[in-house]
């Protein structure tokens, strides 16, 4: 399993035009094949940044993803809304010894 975490600062008066975006499209990430869920979390100090948590059953199905229309199409919206560059991780759970 992939987790996806994408950092992203909106210009302020954006934030509600990206969380339209985002709750249009949530269902149909979730829907995309390999997607296990996504959601949005918004940071305590500063309202401007939010981030979104993805898990996907493996990297080919977020590359996919990512190469998808859905992908080009949300992308192309929400990047003009950005007050700085994005930031993204895919990360790999890290198992315990006891469970190697």
């Amino acid at each position: 399993m992939i987790t996806r975490i994408v950092k992203m600062s909106f210009k302020k008066q954006e934030i509600d035009s990206f969380l339209k975006i985002f709750h249009e499209s949530q269902s149909l990430i979730n829907a995309f094949d390999g997607c296990i869920d996504v959601n949005l979390f918004q940071d305590k100090q500063d309202p401007r940044i939010l981030f979104t948590i993805s898990h996907w059953k493996s990297s080919d199905h977020l590359d996919q993803y990512r190469k998808s229309e859905l992908f080009k199409t949300t992308w192309a919206r929400t990047k003009v809304l950005f007050d700085a560059k994005p930031e993204a991780w895919s990360l790999s759970e890290v198992k315990s010894e006891e469970s190697l």
